[in-house]
Protein backbone atom coordinates (compact mmCIF):
# COMPACT_ATOMS: atom_id res chain seq x y z
CA UNK A 1 0.00 0.00 0.00
CA UNK A 2 2.86 2.36 0.92
CA UNK A 3 4.56 1.67 -2.43
CA UNK A 4 1.37 2.46 -4.31
CA UNK A 5 0.94 5.66 -2.32
CA UNK A 6 4.52 6.77 -3.09
CA UNK A 7 3.99 6.06 -6.77
CA UNK A 8 0.79 8.07 -6.78
CA UNK A 9 2.49 11.00 -5.07
CA UNK A 10 5.40 10.88 -7.53
CA UNK A 11 2.98 10.72 -10.46
CA UNK A 12 1.10 13.73 -9.07
CA UNK A 13 4.32 15.72 -8.69
CA UNK A 14 5.38 14.89 -12.26
CA UNK A 15 1.98 15.93 -13.62
CA UNK A 16 2.44 19.33 -11.99
CA UNK A 17 5.86 19.89 -13.53
CA UNK A 18 5.81 22.46 -16.28
CA UNK A 19 8.23 22.61 -19.18
CA UNK A 20 10.00 25.83 -20.02
CA UNK A 21 9.36 27.28 -23.46
CA UNK A 22 12.53 27.81 -25.49
CA UNK A 23 12.97 31.23 -27.08
CA UNK A 24 15.67 31.37 -29.77
CA UNK A 25 16.74 34.96 -30.42
CA UNK A 26 18.61 35.62 -33.65
CA UNK A 27 19.57 38.28 -36.17
CA UNK A 28 20.45 35.64 -38.78
CA UNK A 29 17.68 33.37 -40.00
CA UNK A 30 15.83 32.33 -43.17
CA UNK A 31 15.84 33.73 -45.82
CA UNK A 32 19.37 34.87 -45.00
CA UNK A 33 22.16 32.64 -46.29
CA UNK A 34 25.39 31.66 -44.62
CA UNK A 35 26.73 29.34 -41.97
CA UNK A 36 25.29 31.12 -38.92
CA UNK A 37 21.81 31.45 -40.43
CA UNK A 38 21.87 27.74 -41.31
CA UNK A 39 23.14 26.85 -37.85
CA UNK A 40 20.32 28.80 -36.17
CA UNK A 41 17.62 27.36 -38.40
CA UNK A 42 18.78 23.77 -37.98
CA UNK A 43 19.18 24.02 -34.22
CA UNK A 44 15.63 25.37 -33.99
CA UNK A 45 14.32 22.55 -36.17
CA UNK A 46 16.11 19.88 -34.16
CA UNK A 47 14.94 21.35 -30.85
CA UNK A 48 11.37 21.28 -32.13
CA UNK A 49 11.72 17.71 -33.37
CA UNK A 50 12.95 16.68 -29.92
CA UNK A 51 9.83 18.03 -28.28
CA UNK A 52 10.89 21.48 -27.10
CA UNK A 53 8.31 24.29 -27.23
CA UNK A 54 10.26 26.58 -29.59
CA UNK A 55 9.66 30.18 -30.56
CA UNK A 56 12.18 31.95 -32.81
CA UNK A 57 12.56 35.72 -32.86
CA UNK A 58 14.01 36.69 -36.23
CA UNK A 59 14.33 39.74 -38.52
CA UNK A 60 11.52 40.56 -40.92
CA UNK A 61 13.95 42.03 -43.48
CA UNK A 62 11.55 44.83 -44.35
CA UNK A 63 8.48 42.59 -44.22
CA UNK A 64 9.24 40.97 -47.59
CA UNK A 65 9.45 37.38 -46.40
CA UNK A 66 7.56 34.28 -47.40
CA UNK A 67 8.16 31.93 -44.48
CA UNK A 68 8.49 28.19 -44.69
CA UNK A 69 5.88 26.05 -42.90
CA UNK A 70 7.97 25.91 -39.72
CA UNK A 71 7.12 23.32 -37.04
CA UNK A 72 7.62 26.06 -34.43
CA UNK A 73 6.51 29.65 -33.85
CA UNK A 74 8.39 32.45 -35.61
CA UNK A 75 8.05 36.02 -34.41
CA UNK A 76 9.34 38.45 -37.02
CA UNK A 77 10.92 41.60 -35.58
CA UNK A 78 11.01 44.94 -37.37
CA UNK A 79 14.72 44.92 -38.24
CA UNK A 80 17.09 44.03 -41.07
CA UNK A 81 19.15 41.53 -39.11
CA UNK A 82 22.56 43.14 -38.58
CA UNK A 83 24.66 43.88 -35.51
CA UNK A 84 24.14 47.60 -35.97
CA UNK A 85 22.62 49.70 -33.17
CA UNK A 86 19.03 49.82 -34.57
CA UNK A 87 18.84 46.01 -34.65
CA UNK A 88 20.33 45.70 -31.16
CA UNK A 89 17.79 48.22 -29.86
CA UNK A 90 14.91 46.32 -31.50
CA UNK A 91 16.00 43.05 -29.90
CA UNK A 92 16.47 44.79 -26.56
CA UNK A 93 12.98 46.29 -26.68
CA UNK A 94 11.49 42.89 -27.45
CA UNK A 95 13.28 41.36 -24.49
CA UNK A 96 12.06 44.17 -22.22
CA UNK A 97 8.50 43.88 -23.47
CA UNK A 98 8.45 40.11 -22.86
CA UNK A 99 10.52 40.08 -19.66
CA UNK A 100 7.79 38.39 -17.58
CA UNK A 101 7.51 35.48 -20.00
CA UNK A 102 11.28 35.12 -20.26
CA UNK A 103 11.78 34.83 -16.49
CA UNK A 104 10.37 31.29 -16.55
CA UNK A 105 11.67 30.45 -20.02
CA UNK A 106 14.88 29.17 -21.55
CA UNK A 107 16.52 31.73 -23.84
CA UNK A 108 19.01 30.63 -26.49
CA UNK A 109 21.23 33.17 -28.26
CA UNK A 110 23.00 31.26 -31.05
CA UNK A 111 24.98 34.15 -32.52
CA UNK A 112 26.44 37.57 -31.66
CA UNK A 113 23.47 39.82 -32.54
CA UNK A 114 21.24 39.01 -29.54
CA UNK A 115 24.28 38.42 -27.31
CA UNK A 116 25.35 42.01 -27.94
CA UNK A 117 21.90 43.25 -27.00
CA UNK A 118 21.96 41.20 -23.80
CA UNK A 119 25.35 42.54 -22.70
CA UNK A 120 23.68 45.66 -21.33
CA UNK A 121 20.25 44.27 -20.39
CA UNK A 122 21.89 41.76 -18.03
CA UNK A 123 22.76 44.67 -15.73
CA UNK A 124 19.08 44.89 -14.77
CA UNK A 125 17.65 42.03 -12.71
CA UNK A 126 14.25 42.46 -14.37
CA UNK A 127 15.62 41.04 -17.64
CA UNK A 128 17.07 37.76 -16.36
CA UNK A 129 15.71 34.67 -18.20
CA UNK A 130 15.02 31.43 -16.37
CA UNK A 131 17.82 29.66 -18.29
CA UNK A 132 20.37 31.17 -20.66
CA UNK A 133 22.30 29.42 -23.43
CA UNK A 134 24.91 30.95 -25.77
CA UNK A 135 26.76 29.77 -28.88
CA UNK A 136 30.03 31.20 -30.19
CA UNK A 137 31.31 30.81 -33.76
CA UNK A 138 34.72 32.50 -33.68
CA UNK A 139 35.10 36.05 -34.96
CA UNK A 140 32.81 37.58 -32.34
CA UNK A 141 35.11 36.35 -29.56
CA UNK A 142 37.94 38.51 -30.88
CA UNK A 143 35.62 41.46 -31.41
CA UNK A 144 34.25 41.33 -27.86
CA UNK A 145 37.71 40.89 -26.37
CA UNK A 146 39.14 43.85 -28.29
CA UNK A 147 37.06 46.42 -26.36
CA UNK A 148 37.48 46.64 -22.61
CA UNK A 149 33.83 47.34 -21.75
CA UNK A 150 32.60 44.53 -24.02
CA UNK A 151 35.15 42.20 -22.48
CA UNK A 152 33.93 42.96 -18.96
CA UNK A 153 30.26 42.66 -19.89
CA UNK A 154 30.73 39.37 -21.78
CA UNK A 155 32.60 37.85 -18.84
CA UNK A 156 29.63 38.73 -16.67
CA UNK A 157 27.16 37.27 -19.18
CA UNK A 158 29.19 34.06 -19.54
CA UNK A 159 29.15 33.68 -15.76
CA UNK A 160 25.35 33.91 -15.81
CA UNK A 161 24.87 31.47 -18.71
CA UNK A 162 23.73 27.95 -17.85
CA UNK A 163 25.57 26.38 -20.77
CA UNK A 164 27.66 27.58 -23.71
CA UNK A 165 28.57 25.95 -26.98
CA UNK A 166 31.32 26.37 -29.55
CA UNK A 167 31.08 25.20 -33.16
CA UNK A 168 34.61 23.74 -33.34
CA UNK A 169 37.56 22.75 -31.17
CA UNK A 170 39.35 25.86 -32.45
CA UNK A 171 36.48 28.11 -31.36
CA UNK A 172 36.39 26.37 -27.99
CA UNK A 173 40.11 26.96 -27.43
CA UNK A 174 39.79 30.57 -28.54
CA UNK A 175 36.84 31.18 -26.22
CA UNK A 176 38.43 29.76 -23.07
CA UNK A 177 41.76 31.47 -23.81
CA UNK A 178 40.03 34.86 -23.82
CA UNK A 179 37.22 34.11 -21.38
CA UNK A 180 38.30 31.39 -18.90
CA UNK A 181 34.90 31.68 -17.19
CA UNK A 182 33.52 29.57 -20.06
CA UNK A 183 35.88 26.63 -19.52
CA UNK A 184 33.68 24.35 -17.44
CA UNK A 185 30.34 25.12 -19.05
CA UNK A 186 31.20 24.88 -22.77
CA UNK A 187 30.31 21.97 -25.09
CA UNK A 188 30.90 21.39 -28.79
CA UNK A 189 27.95 21.83 -31.16
CA UNK A 190 29.45 21.58 -34.65
CA UNK A 191 27.55 22.24 -37.84
CA UNK A 192 26.05 19.39 -39.85
CA UNK A 193 24.43 19.06 -43.24
CA UNK A 194 21.18 20.96 -43.72
CA UNK A 195 18.12 18.83 -43.01
CA UNK A 196 16.90 19.50 -46.58
CA UNK A 197 20.29 18.72 -48.09
CA UNK A 198 20.08 16.53 -51.18
CA UNK A 199 23.35 14.81 -52.01
CA UNK A 200 24.14 12.29 -54.69
CA UNK A 201 25.77 8.90 -54.97
CA UNK A 202 26.56 9.68 -58.57
CA UNK A 203 30.14 8.91 -59.56
CA UNK A 204 31.31 11.36 -62.19
CA UNK A 205 33.15 9.64 -65.07
CA UNK A 206 36.83 10.58 -65.15
CA UNK A 207 37.69 12.93 -67.98
CA UNK A 208 41.46 12.96 -68.46
CA UNK A 209 41.21 16.14 -70.49
CA UNK A 210 39.18 18.24 -68.05
CA UNK A 211 39.34 18.73 -64.28
CA UNK A 212 36.89 21.18 -62.69
CA UNK A 213 37.94 22.85 -59.44
CA UNK A 214 34.99 24.42 -57.62
CA UNK A 215 34.76 26.97 -54.83
CA UNK A 216 31.56 28.15 -53.15
CA UNK A 217 31.45 31.22 -50.92
CA UNK A 218 30.96 34.96 -50.86
CA UNK A 219 33.60 36.93 -52.69
CA UNK A 220 35.54 38.25 -49.73
CA UNK A 221 39.24 38.28 -48.77
CA UNK A 222 38.58 35.88 -45.89
CA UNK A 223 37.29 33.20 -48.26
CA UNK A 224 40.59 33.23 -50.15
CA UNK A 225 39.58 32.72 -53.79
CA UNK A 226 42.64 34.76 -54.79
CA UNK A 227 44.98 32.17 -53.24
CA UNK A 228 43.45 29.46 -55.44
CA UNK A 229 43.91 31.56 -58.58
CA UNK A 230 47.54 32.28 -57.72
CA UNK A 231 48.27 28.62 -56.95
CA UNK A 232 46.66 27.37 -60.16
CA UNK A 233 48.95 29.62 -62.16
CA UNK A 234 51.88 27.71 -60.61
CA UNK A 235 50.69 24.37 -61.99
CA UNK A 236 52.95 22.55 -64.45
CA UNK A 237 52.35 23.94 -67.93
CA UNK A 238 51.07 20.62 -69.28
CA UNK A 239 48.26 20.57 -66.69
CA UNK A 240 46.93 24.10 -67.18
CA UNK A 241 44.95 23.47 -70.41
CA UNK A 242 42.84 20.76 -68.77
CA UNK A 243 41.91 22.73 -65.64
CA UNK A 244 38.81 24.91 -65.15
CA UNK A 245 38.18 26.96 -62.02
CA UNK A 246 34.53 27.68 -61.20
CA UNK A 247 33.59 30.30 -58.59
CA UNK A 248 30.10 30.36 -57.04
CA UNK A 249 29.14 33.37 -54.95
CA UNK A 250 28.89 37.12 -54.97
CA UNK A 251 29.98 39.91 -52.66
CA UNK A 252 30.13 43.60 -51.89
CA UNK A 253 33.87 43.92 -51.34
CA UNK A 254 34.66 45.90 -54.51
CA UNK A 255 38.44 46.09 -54.00
CA UNK A 256 38.64 42.32 -53.67
CA UNK A 257 36.46 41.77 -56.72
CA UNK A 258 38.79 44.01 -58.71
CA UNK A 259 41.74 41.96 -57.48
CA UNK A 260 40.02 38.74 -58.53
CA UNK A 261 39.23 40.13 -61.98
CA UNK A 262 42.86 41.18 -62.44
CA UNK A 263 44.05 37.70 -61.50
CA UNK A 264 41.52 36.15 -63.88
CA UNK A 265 42.67 38.39 -66.73
CA UNK A 266 46.28 37.36 -66.10
CA UNK A 267 45.53 33.67 -65.62
CA UNK A 268 46.38 30.81 -67.96
CA UNK A 269 43.51 28.83 -66.41
CA UNK A 270 39.96 28.95 -67.70
CA UNK A 271 37.79 30.61 -65.05
CA UNK A 272 33.98 30.72 -64.80
CA UNK A 273 32.23 33.22 -62.51
CA UNK A 274 28.84 31.64 -61.81
CA UNK A 275 27.49 34.14 -59.29
CA UNK A 276 24.91 33.20 -56.65
CA UNK A 277 23.03 29.98 -57.47
CA UNK A 278 19.83 28.45 -56.13
CA UNK A 279 20.03 25.04 -54.47
CA UNK A 280 19.04 23.09 -57.57
CA UNK A 281 21.62 24.72 -59.81
CA UNK A 282 24.28 24.52 -57.09
CA UNK A 283 23.70 20.79 -56.77
CA UNK A 284 24.20 20.42 -60.52
CA UNK A 285 27.47 22.35 -60.32
CA UNK A 286 28.72 20.16 -57.46
CA UNK A 287 28.00 17.08 -59.56
CA UNK A 288 30.07 18.45 -62.44
CA UNK A 289 33.10 19.26 -60.28
CA UNK A 290 36.13 17.07 -59.56
CA UNK A 291 37.76 18.96 -56.68
CA UNK A 292 36.42 21.40 -54.11
CA UNK A 293 38.63 24.19 -52.81
CA UNK A 294 38.17 26.99 -50.31
CA UNK A 295 41.31 28.52 -48.86
CA UNK A 296 40.02 30.67 -46.03
CA UNK A 297 42.31 32.91 -44.01
CA UNK A 298 42.06 35.01 -40.87
CA UNK A 299 41.19 38.50 -42.10
CA UNK A 300 41.44 41.27 -39.52
CA UNK A 301 39.14 39.98 -36.73
CA UNK A 302 37.18 37.68 -39.05
CA UNK A 303 38.06 34.00 -38.80
CA UNK A 304 36.79 30.67 -40.12
CA UNK A 305 35.14 29.02 -37.13
CA UNK A 306 34.07 25.85 -38.97
CA UNK A 307 32.98 25.93 -42.61
CA UNK A 308 29.71 24.13 -43.40
CA UNK A 309 30.48 24.26 -47.12
CA UNK A 310 33.31 21.75 -46.64
CA UNK A 311 30.82 19.19 -45.33
CA UNK A 312 28.52 19.82 -48.29
CA UNK A 313 31.40 19.30 -50.72
CA UNK A 314 32.35 16.04 -49.00
CA UNK A 315 28.73 14.89 -49.07
CA UNK A 316 28.88 15.31 -52.85
CA UNK A 317 31.92 13.03 -52.95
CA UNK A 318 34.48 15.75 -53.71
CA UNK A 319 38.01 15.79 -52.31
CA UNK A 320 38.71 19.08 -50.55
CA UNK A 321 41.69 21.41 -50.71
CA UNK A 322 41.83 23.97 -47.91
CA UNK A 323 44.06 25.94 -45.60
CA UNK A 324 44.92 24.41 -42.25
CA UNK A 325 43.41 27.24 -40.24
CA UNK A 326 40.74 27.99 -37.64
CA UNK A 327 38.02 25.36 -37.37
CA UNK A 328 38.65 23.91 -40.84
CA UNK A 329 40.43 20.77 -39.51
CA UNK A 330 37.15 19.83 -37.77
CA UNK A 331 35.44 19.75 -41.17
CA UNK A 332 38.30 18.43 -43.35
CA UNK A 333 40.57 15.57 -42.28
CA UNK A 334 44.01 15.86 -43.87
CA UNK A 335 44.87 12.92 -46.15
CA UNK A 336 41.48 11.33 -45.41
CA UNK A 337 38.80 13.63 -46.85
CA UNK A 338 41.06 16.26 -48.36
CA UNK A 339 44.41 18.02 -48.32
CA UNK A 340 45.20 20.82 -45.85
CA UNK A 341 48.09 23.19 -46.51
CA UNK A 342 49.62 26.03 -44.46
CA UNK A 343 48.11 29.44 -45.23
CA UNK A 344 50.28 31.60 -47.46
CA UNK A 345 52.32 28.71 -48.89
CA UNK A 346 51.55 29.03 -52.61
CA UNK A 347 53.91 26.22 -53.58
CA UNK A 348 52.31 23.77 -51.15
CA UNK A 349 48.85 24.75 -52.38
CA UNK A 350 49.90 24.33 -56.01
CA UNK A 351 51.37 20.91 -55.17
CA UNK A 352 48.12 19.80 -53.52
CA UNK A 353 46.20 20.71 -56.68
CA UNK A 354 48.82 19.01 -58.86
CA UNK A 355 48.60 15.79 -56.85
CA UNK A 356 44.81 15.61 -57.16
CA UNK A 357 44.68 16.64 -60.81
CA UNK A 358 47.19 13.96 -61.76
CA UNK A 359 45.70 11.23 -59.58
CA UNK A 360 41.99 10.48 -60.15
CA UNK A 361 42.23 7.44 -57.85
CA UNK A 362 43.27 9.68 -54.97
CA UNK A 363 40.38 12.04 -55.74
CA UNK A 364 37.96 9.12 -55.62
CA UNK A 365 39.41 7.76 -52.36
CA UNK A 366 39.23 11.10 -50.56
CA UNK A 367 35.76 11.82 -51.94
CA UNK A 368 34.33 8.47 -50.83
CA UNK A 369 35.84 8.89 -47.36
CA UNK A 370 34.28 12.34 -47.21
CA UNK A 371 30.79 10.94 -47.83
CA UNK A 372 31.19 8.73 -44.76
CA UNK A 373 32.85 11.44 -42.68
CA UNK A 374 29.96 13.91 -42.87
CA UNK A 375 27.68 11.43 -41.11
CA UNK A 376 29.66 12.06 -37.93
CA UNK A 377 27.94 15.41 -37.50
CA UNK A 378 24.23 15.56 -36.60
CA UNK A 379 22.07 18.40 -35.37
CA UNK A 380 20.25 16.24 -32.85
CA UNK A 381 23.55 15.40 -31.17
CA UNK A 382 24.39 19.10 -30.91
CA UNK A 383 21.00 19.82 -29.33
CA UNK A 384 21.48 16.99 -26.82
CA UNK A 385 24.90 18.36 -25.89
CA UNK A 386 23.63 21.90 -25.30
CA UNK A 387 20.22 21.42 -23.70
CA UNK A 388 19.40 19.25 -20.73
CA UNK A 389 15.78 18.18 -20.42
CA UNK A 390 16.01 18.63 -16.66
CA UNK A 391 16.89 22.29 -17.27
CA UNK A 392 13.64 22.69 -19.15
CA UNK A 393 11.48 21.63 -16.20
CA UNK A 394 9.97 24.24 -13.89
CA UNK A 395 9.53 22.73 -10.46
CA UNK A 396 6.15 23.49 -8.83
Amino acid sequence: MLILQNRAERSLRESKRKTRPLFILTHEFHPQKGGIATFTEEMALSCSQQGFDVEVWAPDNGGQITDKPWPFKVRRLDMKGTQDLPCLVTTGKEIIGNRRNLRQAAVYMPEPGPISAMLYLQLFRAFQPGKLYLTFHGSEILNYYAKFHHRVLLKKLISKADRISAVSTFTHRLLVSRFPEARHKTVLTPCALRSDFVGTNHQKPVDKNKVVILTVGRLHPRKGQSFILKALNLLPEELKPKVEFWMVGDGKHTDYQRELQMLIDQSDIKVKMLGQLDDTRLREVYEQADIFAMTSIHYKKSIEGFGLVYLEASAHGLPVVAHHIGGVPDAVVHNKTGLLVPPGNKQALAQAFTDLIENPDQRKELGEAGRLWVGKYRWDKSVEMLFSRNDMVIEP
